[in-house]
């Protein structure tokens, strides 16, 4: 039996309902019907960051960075195959702390690039500075992990 989730729309920002078990298989968005699931860090704005934090039962790994910073360049690829891997159970979100600034300062971001796992709304776990993709997945799926064990 599989669970309904609230799943925000990379594209339009919707909330969509949808089944668990079909998150993954090509679910698309109810209002502008393209794919939930995209394999594709999501960039996060002012204009979007509260729903896609607060709103989604899927947690959310956010990595807050800079254009003009050496280590986040490294991490892009990284980040971006953590997008693909990690898709149907976590998304994963950038944040230029360039442009949305009051952001990062309403989390404490002090040096980049800080990877932080929301799950509704609340900061699950945090790490700063660069980190290879084997421990970026350990660190993301243990994160996940008490959230699912939680009540």
């Amino acid at each position: 039996m599989s669970e309904f989730l609230q799943v925000v729309c990379p594209f339009c920002d919707t909330i969509n309902r949808v089944s668990s078990d079909r998150l993954a298989d090509q679910a698309v968005c109810d209002q502008c019907k393209q794919p939930l699931c995209t394999g594709i860090p999501l960039e996060l704005t002012a204009d979007n960051f509260e729903r896609h934090v607060n709103d989604s039962d899927v947690p959310i790994l956010v990595d807050f960075w800079a254009p003009w910073c050496g280590p986040c360049r490294m991490m892009a690829p990284v980040i971006d195959v953590a997008a693909k891997t990690l898709e149907a159970s976590m998304r994963v979100a950038k944040l230029n702390t360039e442009t949305e600034g009051p952001i990062a300062a309403r989390f404490a971001i002090r040096s980049i690039p800080t990877l932080v796992i929301f799950h509704h709304g609340r900061i699950i776990s945090q790490r700063s500075g660069v980190i290879d993709l084997a421990h970026l997945m350990e660190w993301a799926r243990s994160s996940i992990s008490t959230v699912e064990s939680r009540p």
